[in-house]
Protein backbone atom coordinates (compact mmCIF):
# COMPACT_ATOMS: atom_id res chain seq x y z
CA UNK A 1 0.00 0.00 0.00
CA UNK A 2 1.50 3.14 -0.75
CA UNK A 3 2.30 5.75 1.84
CA UNK A 4 0.51 9.33 1.81
CA UNK A 5 1.02 12.86 3.36
CA UNK A 6 -1.25 12.50 6.80
CA UNK A 7 -2.19 15.99 7.47
CA UNK A 8 -5.03 16.50 10.32
CA UNK A 9 -8.33 17.84 8.73
CA UNK A 10 -9.40 21.19 10.54
CA UNK A 11 -12.47 19.20 11.43
CA UNK A 12 -12.82 22.55 13.94
CA UNK A 13 -13.13 20.58 17.13
CA UNK A 14 -13.28 21.65 20.61
CA UNK A 15 -9.75 20.01 21.31
CA UNK A 16 -7.22 22.82 20.38
CA UNK A 17 -4.93 19.72 19.49
CA UNK A 18 -7.35 18.38 16.63
CA UNK A 19 -6.64 21.68 14.67
CA UNK A 20 -2.64 20.50 14.70
CA UNK A 21 -0.85 17.64 12.38
CA UNK A 22 0.11 14.74 14.86
CA UNK A 23 3.46 15.01 15.23
CA UNK A 24 3.81 11.53 16.01
CA UNK A 25 2.78 10.24 12.65
CA UNK A 26 5.14 10.09 9.54
CA UNK A 27 4.93 12.79 7.38
CA UNK A 28 6.30 13.09 3.99
CA UNK A 29 8.50 16.07 3.41
CA UNK A 30 8.44 15.03 -0.59
CA UNK A 31 4.60 15.72 -0.88
CA UNK A 32 1.86 18.20 -0.59
CA UNK A 33 -1.38 19.07 -1.48
CA UNK A 34 -2.01 22.66 -2.55
CA UNK A 35 -5.63 23.25 -3.24
CA UNK A 36 -5.36 27.23 -4.21
CA UNK A 37 -2.71 26.59 -6.67
CA UNK A 38 -4.57 23.46 -7.85
CA UNK A 39 -1.26 20.97 -8.15
CA UNK A 40 0.06 18.13 -6.91
CA UNK A 41 3.84 17.97 -6.52
CA UNK A 42 6.25 15.59 -5.75
CA UNK A 43 10.27 15.16 -5.85
CA UNK A 44 9.97 14.56 -9.79
CA UNK A 45 7.84 16.76 -12.40
CA UNK A 46 5.23 19.19 -11.70
CA UNK A 47 1.60 16.97 -12.31
CA UNK A 48 -0.99 19.45 -12.08
CA UNK A 49 -4.74 18.73 -11.85
CA UNK A 50 -5.96 20.19 -14.63
CA UNK A 51 -4.15 17.84 -16.71
CA UNK A 52 -5.16 14.87 -14.99
CA UNK A 53 -8.78 15.06 -15.05
CA UNK A 54 -8.73 16.42 -18.33
CA UNK A 55 -8.53 12.62 -19.28
CA UNK A 56 -11.34 11.65 -17.04
CA UNK A 57 -14.38 10.52 -18.83
CA UNK A 58 -16.93 11.35 -17.17
CA UNK A 59 -19.41 11.34 -14.44
CA UNK A 60 -16.52 10.00 -11.95
CA UNK A 61 -16.47 9.63 -8.64
CA UNK A 62 -13.10 11.44 -7.65
CA UNK A 63 -11.25 10.91 -4.19
CA UNK A 64 -8.65 13.45 -3.27
CA UNK A 65 -6.08 10.62 -1.65
CA UNK A 66 -4.41 13.37 0.71
CA UNK A 67 -7.82 15.04 1.97
CA UNK A 68 -8.69 11.14 2.94
CA UNK A 69 -5.67 10.28 4.60
CA UNK A 70 -6.20 13.41 6.37
CA UNK A 71 -9.79 13.06 7.51
CA UNK A 72 -8.65 9.15 8.72
CA UNK A 73 -5.95 9.90 10.21
CA UNK A 74 -7.83 13.34 12.00
CA UNK A 75 -10.46 10.59 13.30
CA UNK A 76 -8.34 8.37 14.77
CA UNK A 77 -6.02 10.29 16.67
CA UNK A 78 -9.37 11.83 17.98
CA UNK A 79 -10.35 8.05 19.13
CA UNK A 80 -7.02 7.94 20.69
CA UNK A 81 -6.63 11.15 22.52
CA UNK A 82 -10.46 10.27 24.23
CA UNK A 83 -9.88 6.64 24.87
CA UNK A 84 -12.27 5.28 22.64
CA UNK A 85 -11.91 2.47 20.16
CA UNK A 86 -12.37 3.39 16.56
CA UNK A 87 -14.84 1.04 14.60
CA UNK A 88 -15.59 3.24 11.53
CA UNK A 89 -18.83 2.52 9.54
CA UNK A 90 -17.93 1.01 6.24
CA UNK A 91 -21.47 1.94 4.72
CA UNK A 92 -19.86 5.39 3.50
CA UNK A 93 -16.99 4.06 1.21
CA UNK A 94 -17.82 0.56 0.83
CA UNK A 95 -14.05 0.05 -0.21
CA UNK A 96 -11.45 -2.45 1.20
CA UNK A 97 -8.20 -0.43 0.10
CA UNK A 98 -9.90 2.41 2.44
CA UNK A 99 -11.39 -0.12 5.19
CA UNK A 100 -7.26 -1.58 5.28
CA UNK A 101 -6.32 2.10 5.74
CA UNK A 102 -8.44 2.60 8.34
CA UNK A 103 -7.61 -0.74 10.63
CA UNK A 104 -3.50 -0.05 9.69
CA UNK A 105 -3.98 3.04 11.46
CA UNK A 106 -5.67 2.02 14.58
CA UNK A 107 -9.16 0.97 14.08
CA UNK A 108 -10.73 -1.71 16.04
CA UNK A 109 -12.72 -3.62 13.31
CA UNK A 110 -15.08 -2.25 10.55
CA UNK A 111 -19.17 -1.29 11.02
CA UNK A 112 -21.79 -2.26 7.86
CA UNK A 113 -25.09 -1.88 7.65
CA UNK A 114 -25.79 -5.20 5.72
CA UNK A 115 -24.90 -9.06 5.56
CA UNK A 116 -23.78 -8.21 1.91
CA UNK A 117 -21.39 -6.12 3.23
CA UNK A 118 -20.18 -8.41 6.51
CA UNK A 119 -19.61 -11.12 3.18
CA UNK A 120 -17.19 -8.62 1.26
CA UNK A 121 -15.21 -7.35 3.98
CA UNK A 122 -14.83 -11.09 5.90
CA UNK A 123 -13.77 -12.23 2.64
CA UNK A 124 -11.38 -9.47 2.20
CA UNK A 125 -9.62 -10.54 5.62
CA UNK A 126 -11.32 -8.53 8.10
CA UNK A 127 -11.22 -9.70 11.43
CA UNK A 128 -13.85 -7.91 13.46
CA UNK A 129 -17.12 -6.76 12.14
CA UNK A 130 -20.54 -5.42 13.86
CA UNK A 131 -23.90 -5.71 11.98
CA UNK A 132 -25.35 -2.70 13.26
CA UNK A 133 -29.02 -3.06 11.22
CA UNK A 134 -30.91 -5.98 12.37
CA UNK A 135 -30.87 -9.52 11.11
CA UNK A 136 -34.07 -10.77 11.35
CA UNK A 137 -34.12 -13.93 8.05
CA UNK A 138 -32.57 -16.98 9.14
CA UNK A 139 -31.15 -17.05 5.30
CA UNK A 140 -29.16 -13.84 6.11
CA UNK A 141 -28.05 -15.12 9.74
CA UNK A 142 -26.55 -18.42 7.34
CA UNK A 143 -25.08 -16.21 5.06
CA UNK A 144 -22.84 -14.05 8.06
CA UNK A 145 -22.12 -17.29 10.00
CA UNK A 146 -20.80 -18.98 7.20
CA UNK A 147 -18.42 -16.20 6.02
CA UNK A 148 -17.58 -15.86 9.45
CA UNK A 149 -16.85 -19.58 10.10
CA UNK A 150 -15.01 -19.72 7.15
CA UNK A 151 -12.65 -17.08 7.28
CA UNK A 152 -12.29 -17.25 11.57
CA UNK A 153 -14.26 -13.46 11.60
CA UNK A 154 -15.56 -12.20 15.09
CA UNK A 155 -19.24 -11.04 13.87
CA UNK A 156 -21.39 -8.92 16.16
CA UNK A 157 -24.48 -7.73 15.22
CA UNK A 158 -27.47 -5.61 16.54
CA UNK A 159 -30.47 -6.19 18.27
CA UNK A 160 -33.36 -4.84 19.37
CA UNK A 161 -36.29 -7.28 19.67
CA UNK A 162 -37.59 -11.27 21.19
CA UNK A 163 -37.99 -12.33 17.74
CA UNK A 164 -33.90 -10.88 16.39
CA UNK A 165 -32.40 -12.59 19.66
CA UNK A 166 -34.40 -16.16 18.97
CA UNK A 167 -33.23 -15.99 15.44
CA UNK A 168 -29.98 -15.31 16.52
CA UNK A 169 -29.82 -17.99 18.73
CA UNK A 170 -31.32 -20.66 16.71
CA UNK A 171 -28.83 -19.95 13.76
CA UNK A 172 -25.40 -19.80 16.26
CA UNK A 173 -26.73 -22.96 17.99
CA UNK A 174 -27.21 -24.57 14.31
CA UNK A 175 -23.83 -23.42 13.38
CA UNK A 176 -22.08 -24.32 16.57
CA UNK A 177 -21.06 -20.59 17.88
CA UNK A 178 -21.40 -18.28 20.08
CA UNK A 179 -22.57 -14.82 18.66
CA UNK A 180 -21.88 -11.38 20.34
CA UNK A 181 -25.23 -9.25 19.98
CA UNK A 182 -25.73 -5.90 20.92
CA UNK A 183 -29.26 -4.27 21.92
CA UNK A 184 -29.90 -1.02 19.88
CA UNK A 185 -31.00 2.36 21.98
CA UNK A 186 -32.86 4.67 20.25
CA UNK A 187 -31.81 7.61 22.02
CA UNK A 188 -33.49 10.46 19.48
CA UNK A 189 -33.85 9.54 15.61
CA UNK A 190 -36.96 7.45 16.35
CA UNK A 191 -35.55 4.09 13.76
CA UNK A 192 -34.66 0.91 15.40
CA UNK A 193 -33.84 0.53 18.71
CA UNK A 194 -35.70 0.62 22.42
CA UNK A 195 -36.66 4.12 24.29
CA UNK A 196 -34.16 4.15 27.39
CA UNK A 197 -37.09 3.85 29.96
CA UNK A 198 -38.22 0.36 28.06
CA UNK A 199 -38.60 -2.03 30.40
CA UNK A 200 -38.40 -4.86 27.85
CA UNK A 201 -33.94 -3.30 27.96
CA UNK A 202 -33.60 -5.59 31.14
CA UNK A 203 -35.33 -8.61 29.70
CA UNK A 204 -33.76 -8.84 26.19
CA UNK A 205 -30.31 -8.15 27.87
CA UNK A 206 -31.30 -11.11 30.14
CA UNK A 207 -32.18 -13.28 27.49
CA UNK A 208 -29.19 -12.40 25.63
CA UNK A 209 -26.80 -13.34 28.77
CA UNK A 210 -28.73 -16.37 29.29
CA UNK A 211 -28.47 -17.81 26.02
CA UNK A 212 -25.65 -20.88 25.38
CA UNK A 213 -24.81 -19.61 21.66
CA UNK A 214 -25.06 -16.25 22.44
CA UNK A 215 -23.31 -13.33 24.26
CA UNK A 216 -24.17 -9.82 25.79
CA UNK A 217 -21.75 -7.42 24.32
CA UNK A 218 -23.51 -4.43 25.56
CA UNK A 219 -25.68 -1.25 23.80
CA UNK A 220 -25.24 0.47 20.86
CA UNK A 221 -26.65 3.90 19.66
CA UNK A 222 -27.15 5.99 16.36
CA UNK A 223 -27.73 9.48 17.14
CA UNK A 224 -28.34 10.18 13.27
CA UNK A 225 -30.79 13.23 14.40
CA UNK A 226 -27.69 15.15 14.88
CA UNK A 227 -27.80 16.39 10.99
CA UNK A 228 -30.35 18.77 11.57
CA UNK A 229 -28.70 20.53 14.15
CA UNK A 230 -27.92 24.19 12.69
CA UNK A 231 -24.68 24.41 14.84
CA UNK A 232 -21.56 23.05 16.58
CA UNK A 233 -23.62 23.77 19.86
CA UNK A 234 -26.55 22.09 18.32
CA UNK A 235 -24.44 18.78 17.52
CA UNK A 236 -22.82 19.02 20.88
CA UNK A 237 -25.82 19.07 22.63
CA UNK A 238 -27.20 15.71 20.97
CA UNK A 239 -23.90 14.51 21.32
CA UNK A 240 -23.72 14.68 25.05
CA UNK A 241 -27.46 13.60 25.46
CA UNK A 242 -26.39 10.34 23.47
CA UNK A 243 -23.40 9.81 25.81
CA UNK A 244 -26.08 10.29 29.07
CA UNK A 245 -28.65 8.27 28.03
CA UNK A 246 -26.63 4.97 27.32
CA UNK A 247 -24.58 5.69 30.62
CA UNK A 248 -28.05 5.58 32.36
CA UNK A 249 -29.10 2.52 30.32
CA UNK A 250 -25.61 0.94 31.53
CA UNK A 251 -26.24 1.55 34.88
CA UNK A 252 -29.60 0.49 35.01
CA UNK A 253 -28.65 -2.92 33.04
CA UNK A 254 -25.86 -3.29 35.35
CA UNK A 255 -27.74 -2.57 38.99
CA UNK A 256 -29.51 -5.58 37.71
CA UNK A 257 -26.37 -8.18 37.14
CA UNK A 258 -25.93 -7.53 33.78
CA UNK A 259 -22.44 -7.24 32.73
CA UNK A 260 -22.31 -4.01 29.57
CA UNK A 261 -18.65 -4.99 28.23
CA UNK A 262 -19.19 -2.15 25.84
CA UNK A 263 -20.98 1.32 24.93
CA UNK A 264 -20.85 2.15 21.43
CA UNK A 265 -22.08 5.42 19.72
CA UNK A 266 -22.23 6.67 16.56
CA UNK A 267 -22.39 9.71 13.69
CA UNK A 268 -19.80 11.74 12.34
CA UNK A 269 -21.52 15.20 13.65
CA UNK A 270 -21.87 13.87 17.32
CA UNK A 271 -18.74 12.36 17.36
CA UNK A 272 -16.65 15.15 16.07
CA UNK A 273 -18.62 17.94 18.18
CA UNK A 274 -18.70 16.18 21.59
CA UNK A 275 -17.16 17.36 23.97
CA UNK A 276 -17.00 14.31 26.53
CA UNK A 277 -16.69 10.42 26.05
CA UNK A 278 -16.39 9.35 29.99
CA UNK A 279 -18.71 6.45 29.71
CA UNK A 280 -18.18 5.67 26.01
CA UNK A 281 -16.33 2.32 24.55
CA UNK A 282 -16.10 2.69 21.50
CA UNK A 283 -17.15 5.24 18.06
CA UNK A 284 -18.49 4.30 14.39
CA UNK A 285 -18.27 7.18 12.72
CA UNK A 286 -18.57 6.42 8.78
CA UNK A 287 -19.09 9.64 7.07
CA UNK A 288 -15.96 11.15 8.40
CA UNK A 289 -13.66 9.38 5.77
CA UNK A 290 -15.16 11.55 2.98
CA UNK A 291 -17.46 14.60 4.47
CA UNK A 292 -19.88 16.30 2.59
CA UNK A 293 -22.19 19.14 2.84
CA UNK A 294 -24.18 17.61 5.61
CA UNK A 295 -21.28 17.89 8.12
CA UNK A 296 -20.24 21.09 6.64
CA UNK A 297 -24.39 22.31 7.41
CA UNK A 298 -23.45 21.47 11.33
CA UNK A 299 -20.73 23.17 11.54
CA UNK A 300 -17.89 20.34 12.10
CA UNK A 301 -16.42 20.27 8.90
CA UNK A 302 -15.86 22.76 6.03
CA UNK A 303 -16.04 22.28 2.64
CA UNK A 304 -12.23 22.27 1.84
CA UNK A 305 -12.15 18.64 3.99
CA UNK A 306 -14.51 16.82 1.65
CA UNK A 307 -12.42 14.60 -0.15
CA UNK A 308 -15.06 13.32 -2.38
CA UNK A 309 -16.13 14.68 -5.06
CA UNK A 310 -18.41 14.31 -8.57
CA UNK A 311 -16.53 14.87 -11.80
CA UNK A 312 -18.58 15.78 -14.80
CA UNK A 313 -18.70 17.49 -17.96
CA UNK A 314 -21.03 20.80 -19.34
CA UNK A 315 -22.88 19.00 -21.94
CA UNK A 316 -25.04 21.74 -23.09
CA UNK A 317 -25.93 25.05 -21.57
CA UNK A 318 -28.67 27.78 -22.03
CA UNK A 319 -29.55 31.17 -20.29
CA UNK A 320 -29.78 29.59 -16.64
CA UNK A 321 -28.13 26.24 -16.57
CA UNK A 322 -24.96 24.78 -17.49
CA UNK A 323 -26.04 21.20 -18.27
CA UNK A 324 -23.59 18.16 -17.20
CA UNK A 325 -23.32 14.84 -17.51
CA UNK A 326 -24.03 13.88 -14.02
CA UNK A 327 -27.81 13.47 -13.10
CA UNK A 328 -29.24 11.08 -10.35
CA UNK A 329 -27.73 8.24 -11.03
CA UNK A 330 -24.27 9.63 -9.92
CA UNK A 331 -25.17 12.42 -7.61
CA UNK A 332 -28.15 10.75 -5.90
CA UNK A 333 -31.34 13.04 -6.05
CA UNK A 334 -30.55 12.73 -2.22
CA UNK A 335 -30.47 16.46 -0.38
CA UNK A 336 -30.27 15.59 3.19
CA UNK A 337 -30.65 12.46 5.35
CA UNK A 338 -33.39 11.41 7.74
CA UNK A 339 -35.79 13.64 6.08
CA UNK A 340 -33.45 16.70 6.78
CA UNK A 341 -32.47 18.98 3.75
CA UNK A 342 -30.75 21.92 3.34
CA UNK A 343 -30.28 24.92 1.05
CA UNK A 344 -27.62 24.13 -0.88
CA UNK A 345 -29.24 21.85 -4.17
CA UNK A 346 -27.67 18.57 -4.54
CA UNK A 347 -24.47 20.41 -4.29
CA UNK A 348 -22.17 23.03 -5.01
CA UNK A 349 -20.23 22.86 -7.95
CA UNK A 350 -17.13 24.77 -9.50
CA UNK A 351 -14.94 24.77 -12.22
CA UNK A 352 -12.31 21.92 -12.51
CA UNK A 353 -9.86 24.63 -12.70
CA UNK A 354 -10.77 26.61 -10.00
CA UNK A 355 -12.00 24.23 -7.26
CA UNK A 356 -13.36 26.25 -4.25
CA UNK A 357 -12.62 29.66 -5.34
CA UNK A 358 -15.38 31.46 -3.86
CA UNK A 359 -16.16 33.50 -6.68
CA UNK A 360 -16.52 30.14 -8.69
CA UNK A 361 -19.29 28.61 -6.74
CA UNK A 362 -22.40 27.40 -7.72
CA UNK A 363 -25.38 25.22 -7.02
CA UNK A 364 -26.85 22.07 -8.68
CA UNK A 365 -30.16 23.51 -9.03
CA UNK A 366 -31.86 19.88 -10.64
CA UNK A 367 -31.18 16.55 -11.59
CA UNK A 368 -32.69 13.89 -13.83
CA UNK A 369 -31.36 10.91 -14.32
CA UNK A 370 -28.95 11.10 -16.53
CA UNK A 371 -28.69 15.33 -16.78
CA UNK A 372 -27.24 17.78 -14.10
CA UNK A 373 -28.73 21.50 -14.04
CA UNK A 374 -26.12 23.85 -12.39
CA UNK A 375 -27.02 27.71 -12.01
CA UNK A 376 -24.85 29.52 -14.15
CA UNK A 377 -24.46 31.94 -11.01
CA UNK A 378 -22.94 34.72 -13.27
CA UNK A 379 -20.15 32.54 -14.68
CA UNK A 380 -19.33 31.39 -18.24
CA UNK A 381 -18.67 28.14 -19.23
CA UNK A 382 -17.26 26.48 -22.04
CA UNK A 383 -19.17 23.49 -23.63
CA UNK A 384 -16.89 20.63 -22.61
CA UNK A 385 -16.00 22.45 -19.46
CA UNK A 386 -15.13 20.25 -16.50
CA UNK A 387 -16.57 20.48 -13.30
CA UNK A 388 -16.13 19.06 -9.48
CA UNK A 389 -19.27 19.09 -7.68
CA UNK A 390 -18.95 18.70 -3.09
CA UNK A 391 -22.10 16.19 -2.68
CA UNK A 392 -24.85 16.62 -0.09
CA UNK A 393 -24.71 13.24 0.51
CA UNK A 394 -21.45 11.46 0.25
CA UNK A 395 -22.59 7.67 1.00
CA UNK A 396 -25.21 6.69 -1.58
CA UNK A 397 -22.97 8.86 -4.37
CA UNK A 398 -20.38 6.12 -3.43
CA UNK A 399 -22.38 3.21 -3.18
CA UNK A 400 -24.03 4.22 -7.08
CA UNK A 401 -20.50 4.12 -8.40
CA UNK A 402 -18.02 1.18 -9.22
CA UNK A 403 -14.94 2.84 -9.06
CA UNK A 404 -13.13 5.94 -7.65
CA UNK A 405 -11.18 7.77 -9.28
CA UNK A 406 -8.50 8.27 -6.88
CA UNK A 407 -6.19 11.61 -7.06
CA UNK A 408 -2.95 11.11 -5.64
CA UNK A 409 0.72 12.91 -5.28
CA UNK A 410 1.73 10.54 -7.89
CA UNK A 411 -1.20 10.79 -10.34
CA UNK A 412 -4.57 8.56 -10.60
CA UNK A 413 -5.23 5.81 -9.46
CA UNK A 414 -8.64 3.38 -10.08
CA UNK A 415 -9.82 2.02 -6.63
CA UNK A 416 -13.30 -0.62 -6.83
CA UNK A 417 -16.16 -0.36 -4.62
CA UNK A 418 -16.24 -3.14 -3.68
CA UNK A 419 -19.62 -3.78 -1.71
CA UNK A 420 -21.28 -1.54 -4.03
CA UNK A 421 -24.83 -2.08 -4.11
CA UNK A 422 -24.59 -4.71 -1.50
CA UNK A 423 -28.01 -3.69 0.25
CA UNK A 424 -28.97 -7.12 1.63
Amino acid sequence: MASSTQNVSDFQQSDANFHQTNANRPQSDAVYHQTDANFHQTTGPIMRTDDLLNEVETPAVLLDETKLMGNLGAMQDLADRRGVALRPHIKTHKSLEIGRRQVDMGASGVTVATVDEAQVFIKGGFESITVARPVISPSKWSRLLNAAMARGADVRVVVDSKEGIQVAGERAAAHGLTVGLFLKIDVGLHRCGLLPDDPRIGELAGMIHGHANLAFRGILSHAGHVYGSKCRAEAAEVADGERRTMIAVRDALQSDGLPVREVSVGATPAVLAAERFDGITEIRPGNYVFLDLLPVRVGVARVADVALTVLATVISRNERYYVTDAGSKTLTSDTGVHGMTGDQGFGLAYPASGFLENDGEMIVEKVSEEHGMVGRNGLDLAIGSKIRVVPVHSCPVANLARSYVVLTPDGLETWPVDAAGGSR
